[in-house]
């Protein structure tokens, strides 16, 4: 071993005390043992030095006298018989020791080179290696995380060496058997122990601990300070500031043996049974913050979680009450609050008369069953909404605040209830009393807190000879919560403050008790969302009650013992599922807070309805109960953050009704209306488990706290806030009422296509016009036209596709003959009045958007000479598309072309505002004369084309094609470019598609039909080529996804990772069977069936997928997809590759048209079956009717616009 690896380090002997002497009182008075030979119990081998000592190398015969430990003064240290074997019995619990992996006698080469070996004890468990003088030796003299382990490796005969981040131990066994399985044991441990924490790494190393204190302190009788950390229940000793980032440490105390007292100035002691531990700070000050956080460590090793840790399942526990520090170990038993360390100190100084302080983790006796459910009941989020309903933020308390600060806003919280929120019976003791009589008799816990705290008399005589006292008729009642609660406050000092002014009389009336009983058919609980259509088979009858807040079902109604209860505090949302969605023709489903789905369903529609507001009335808060009156699809409880306060998450009530969310949000006492298909934007931030919702004027985030429910309200919001169907008002909708489709498209032509000469009477290209109505009817709101992107053509047709193909018509069913009529009236003035009445009697959204394209035509016509779309030419494309007739005849054409010509009377517009716009277009079109000219690449040029080799079927080289590939080139187009060269007829269910293909991967893709190729030919390596074949499965994949119910599939399927890049602890040489969940949103990974949280989790957006896998991998099976992530953070791009064996083609097949169906929302294949070719013809007719020519001499157009306006239906009369 080199000098460099071999620069291991362990210390002098520390400082040691006998056991017996850890009870003298005077340890000063010890006198030092004389040094005997042989080798003496300590912390750190008499081979190694110290970093200051290095003085001392050049001779390596030092003795420990020339160390300078022979005249130590005032301290001790033992040999080996010294040693304690076995701790003191003690009665505090204590952390059990990991179990250890392997022990036993090995020889350690020392450093500097030596030749001589020690001989050491070593264990190994999960977290350390450690090595001791010997096998009764309680401290290590080293102590090696095993995460900080890189490597083990055998180094000749009976050696092997240990190599961490920084350093390298060389180990010697007895035998070469015995070196072998401490090698084996070290290997598949260390590998499994970083593969399964890679994860958790980032750029922090995982074995670094979490201090309290650190620093440098002396330890009496060593030249060297050492680096020591207080942790949680131990205390490390390190050599230096450097070992401690590293891991590699001296040894560890356990501090639940240990006592620390003050000895000196600036010295300390701290005694364990085993040893005492003298160590000195560097002043007064820090000796004193050193023993308290020791001191802290001692309680915490003596502590007992148990009771904190089910506290804390309710999550606004896990924060103080008063300063919102995070897990508070105390609580106010009597005012049902969790509290930290900090302010617990100030609630004592209140006195036991207000405030009863209790530790979570010592004061174990205390904390009885019941006590436990009334704060898990309560929560110090719902117990702030008494005590904390008014404090103004200039007032609140925070993690850092000051002992003053403290003191005097807890005070005022609890000794005078500055901040609570009043009883409507303030005031009225009488009603006061009667009210908390009435309540403990029901589960409500936080009425009766409120009630109390506002001045009922806990003692009140009830005038009941057998429940003389609330106390007593609790219990008759069998409300030990109840009862739980006031007998902590029978002696309570109430609130002082008062309020001003006189207040109102009231009556007390209990809250409605909702109660109801029937059967309903029930699933198993699940904790994943239901993927797949539930036959009746899968349900069974049970017996079901909600009472008293409770929800519970029983095996029949003759049982008296619940299968389950759900209380109703615990239901975050119900969800009304759509008929027939389940094998019970009326279903709904029950989230609850502790992620688990409940299904309940029922053939009876009244039994649905009646069990759908039973139980909504139970859960939903009196505030929102005007919620209850709607005929949701969803209700329930959401956290969310708005403009007004980003700061900190509140918690509001949404009811998802239609396109509409209604909510009821903290501090509103008013409904509020959220119009989905109206939203500028609605997106999810998957990294945070946010749906932000973007209006006018407003944003309002909206979060997750369970995943379960969160992912239903996204999917459900999403869906809603989507078109739903083809009629006008159906479509997502811009702030003012028009279709999102055709603001798009309008402001998109009026940007760059009314130069364009013959725009909307041009055909764009069949494909893409379908693929852009699509994508529009999918989420129209996520669509951004751009230019170079999308052809002006393809977007104009896309309008006029859109117009033709919906529901009822912009001019509806019912009124378009009246609209047809209208040219006939020969007067003026009366024909604009009856359009104008029509125009009034049409819905509001088919009225914004008939005035939005009318004003679009007419800025349209009025630069005819640029586009050549005159007055009449608009008319004869948009009348048969607005009124969808078949073009036969000019009325609907006259209808469009009076509209036009008198749009300034019949929609009543400004003639100035219509300037201030004429004039900004004519300002966009110098603009784009401007950047035409001086562009040195014209758009209709081909400067950018890409020329590559595409093979047809196969590659060699008589199936090549040389092909040109412009930018918006399309896979469908390229395709169709290579079959029309080769003059191939494509036939129905022909499937021809473009293929990505890498021979050096050995996997293959098929292009979207829709997908560009040209950024795909600019990624593609040299070992990579473009083909184009009969996709032969996509048949089948048609078929598949057609039968689908959900778009979703799972199951389990064999993996493995590429290079180990994903952390998951896997062997990278075999593949592991794993549980996938594949939906609209993600893919997850779960290590079996069973598991609830999954391992892995990626956005299918993120994800491609290739069909094949490379055979060197060893797959089990021949069919296998090679799965390819790329993140899309510019900061800090990710990219992964792993792979999936499937057992069958069939389920190879599911689960690839299942990935690209849900990454191209079910657009799998062109609506025609055929690509379509690429084709701009221009119609000189539309229908029957003859377009005025576009071009010709001045005296034709002028001739032929005569004759139209002099007999426009002779147009007609040779048809």
């Amino acid at each position: 071993m080199s000098g460099e690896s071999s620069d291991d380090y362990e210390d002098p002997d520390l400082v040691l005390l006998d056991r017996k002497s850890v009870t003298m009182a005077d340890k000063d008075a010890f006198l030092p043992v004389p040094r005997v030979k042989g080798r003496y119990s300590s912390l750190c081998s008499d081979d190694e030095l110290l970093d200051n000592d290095n003085e001392l190398l050049g001779d390596r015969r030092s003795s420990w006298q020339d160390y300078g430990l022979s005249t130590l003064q005032g301290s001790v240290y033992l040999p080996v018989t010294g040693c304690v074997s076995s701790p003191p019995p003690r009665d505090s619990p204590s952390p059990s020791p990991s179990p250890v992996l392997k022990m036993g006698w090995l020889d350690k080469n020392p450093p500097q080179g030596s030749l001589y070996y020690q001989r050491r004890w070593v264990k190994l468990d999960v977290d350390y290696l450690r090595y001791f003088d010997n096998d009764k030796e309680v401290y290590s003299k080293r102590v090696i995380p095993t995460s900080a382990i890189t490597g083990v490796t055998n180094v000749g005969e009976q050696k092997f060496e240990v190599v961490t981040t920084s350093r390298t131990f060389l180990f010697r066994a007895e035998s070469d058997s015995e070196r072998n399985e401490w090698v084996s044991v070290l290997q598949d441990f260390t590998v499994v122990h970083h593969e399964g924490s890679r994860e958790r790494i980032s750029s922090t190393p995982s074995y670094l601990l979490t201090p309290e204190h650190q620093g440098y302190l002396e330890l009496r009788g060593l030249r060297s300070k050492l680096y020591t950390v207080v942790s949680g229940d131990k205390v490390f000793l390190y050599k230096n500031l450097e070992d401690y980032r590293l891991g590699i440490g001296i040894t560890s105390i356990d501090m639940n043996v240990g006592n620390v007292k003050d000895t000196d100035r600036r010295s300390f002691d701290l005694t364990t049974p085993y040893r005492i531990f003298s160590f000195v700070a560097d002043s007064e000050q820090q000796k004193d913050q050193w023993i308290e956080a020791m001191r802290d460590s001692i309680g915490e090793a003596l502590s007992n979680s148990e009771v904190s840790n089910r506290i804390w399942a309710e999550p606004s526990n896990g924060f103080c009450a008063d300063c919102s520090a995070t897990k508070p170990e105390w609580a106010a038993i009597n005012l049902c609050v969790v509290i930290c360390k900090r302010c617990a100190g100030e609630h004592r100084g209140l006195g036991p008369s207000i405030s009863k302080v209790r530790s979570l983790k010592m004061d174990r006796k205390v904390w009885t069953e019941e006590l436990i459910q009334v704060f898990l009941t309560l929560g110090n989020e719902r117990v702030n909404g008494f005590w904390a309903a008014n404090v103004p933020p200039s007032e609140a308390l925070s993690p850092a605040s000051c002992s003053e600060d403290r003191r005097l806003f807890i005070s005022a919280k609890y000794r005078q209830g500055k901040y609570r929120r009043y009883h409507p019976l303030y005031g009225n003791q009488k009603e006061l009393n009667n009210a908390l009589c009435i309540n403990v008799q029901c589960s409500d816990v936080l009425e009766t807190l409120c009630l109390l705290f506002c001045g009922a008399d806990v003692n009140h005589p009830t005038g009941l000879a057998d429940c003389p006292s609330p106390v007593s008729l609790a219990l008759a009642h069998n409300q030990k919560l109840q009862a739980e609660f006031l007998s902590h406050n029978l002696n309570t000092e109430l609130p002082r403050l008062e309020v001003v002014g006189l207040m109102e009389p009231q009556h007390y009336s209990p809250q409605h008790s909702v109660t109801h009983n029937g059967f309903l058919y029930k699933t198993a609980s699940m904790a994943r969302h239901v993927m797949e259509r539930k036959a009746k088979e899968e349900f069974s009858r049970r017996w079901c009650t909600l009472n008293d807040g409770n929800f519970s079902y029983y095996e029949s109604d003759k049982n008296s013992t619940p299968n389950g209860i759900l209380k109703s505090t615990e239901i975050v949302c119900l969800a009304v599922n759509k008929p027939e969605t389940h094998g019970f023709e009326y279903t709904f489903k029950l989230y609850s807070d502790s992620e688990r789905l409940y299904l309940f369903g029922t053939d009876d529609p009244d039994s649905h309805k009646e069990w759908v507001k039973s139980i909504s009335k139970a859960f939903i808060p009196s505030n929102a109960e005007a919620l209850l009156r709607l005929g949701f699809e969803r209700i329930g409880r959401l956290k969310y953050k708005d403009g007004l306060n980003l700061q900190s998450p509140r918690v509001g009530w949404f009811a998802l009704v239609g396109s509409s969310l209604h909510a009821y949000l903290e501090d509103s006492e008013v409904e509020e209306e959220i119009n989905l298909r109206k939203l500028q934007e609605l997106s999810i931030q998957q990294e945070n488990e946010v749906l932000v919702l973007v209006e006018r004027g407003r944003t309002l985030y909206m979060e997750g706290e369970r995943k379960l429910d969160f992912q239903g309200w996204c999917e459900a919001i999403q869906r809603a806030a989507g078109s739903a169907g083809d009629s006008l008002g159906l479509q997502q909708l811009t702030e003012m009422d028009i279709p999102v489709i055709v603001d798009r498209c309008i402001d998109y032509i009026t940007q760059c296509g009314l130069t364009s000469e013959g725009i909307y009477r041009k055909s764009g290209v069949n494909s893409r016009v379908a693929a852009l109505c699509e994508a529009f009817r999918r989420d129209a709101r996520s669509v951004r036209l751009k230019e170079g992107e999308h052809q002006v053509d393809d977007v104009s047709n896309t309008l006029k596709r859109f117009f033709r193909e919906s529901g009822e018509g912009l001019f509806t069913i019912e009124a378009a003959s009246a609209w047809l009529n209208t040219p006939v009236v020969p007067d003026e003035s009366k024909k604009i009045s009856e359009y104008q009445l029509l125009l009034s009697r049409l819905p509001r959204v088919n009225k914004a958007t008939l005035r939005a394209l009318v004003n679009h035509l007419y800025c349209v016509q009025r630069f005819a000479d640029l586009n050549q779309m005159n007055l009449h030419n608009l008319a004869i494309v948009f009348g048969p598309t607005l009124f969808q007739t078949d073009g036969k005849d000019y009325t609907a054409g006259r209808v469009v072309e009076e509209l036009i010509e008198h749009y300034t009377d019949i929609f009543e517009v400004d003639e100035q505002q219509l300037k201030r716009q004429l004039d900004e277009i004519t300002a966009i079109i110098k603009v784009r004369e401007k950047l035409n000219q001086n562009s040195n690449n014209p758009a209709s040029g081909s400067a950018g084309d890409f020329i590559c080799t595409v093979y047809l079927e196969e590659k060699k080289e008589t199936a090549e094609q040389h092909v040109k590939i412009p930018g918006s080139m399309t896979a469908a187009e390229l395709t169709c470019e290579i079959l029309d060269r080769r003059k191939i007829t494509v036939r129905d269910k022909d499937y021809w598609s473009c293929w990505e293909v890498s021979e050096k991967d050995e996997t293959e893709r098929p292009l979207h039909h829709l997908e560009r190729v040209l950024p795909i030919l600019h990624s593609l390596g040299t070992d990579s080529h473009l083909l184009v074949k009969k996709h032969v499965a996509m048949e089948a994949m048609l078929v598949y996804l057609a039968s689908k119910v959900d778009v979703s599939k799972h199951g389990i399927v064999k993996f493995r990772e590429e290079r180990s890049i994903l952390g998951l602890g896997l062997n990278t040489g075999s593949f592991h069977d794993r549980y996938f969940i594949l939906n609209s949103m993600c893919l997850r990974m779960y290590k079996e069936v069973r598991s609830n949280r999954p391992e892995r989790e990626w956005q299918v957006k993120n994800l491609k997928v290739y069909l094949g896998i490379k055979k060197k991998l060893r797959p089990p099976t021949c069919w296998g997809l090679t799965v390819v992530y790329e993140s899309e953070k510019q900061d800090k791009p990710e990219r992964q590759q792993w792979y999936l064996c499937c057992d069958t083609q069939n389920e190879l097949r599911e689960w690839f048209s299942t990935f690209l169906s849900i990454q191209y929302d079910g657009n799998m294949w062109p609506v025609d079956s055929v690509p379509t070719r690429v084709s701009r013809a221009v119609d000189t007719r539309h229908g029957n009717v003859a377009l005025i020519p576009l071009r010709g001499s001045e005296n034709e157009m002028r001739n032929s616009v005569a004759a139209f306006t002099a007999d426009p239906l002779g147009l007609f009369r040779d048809v």
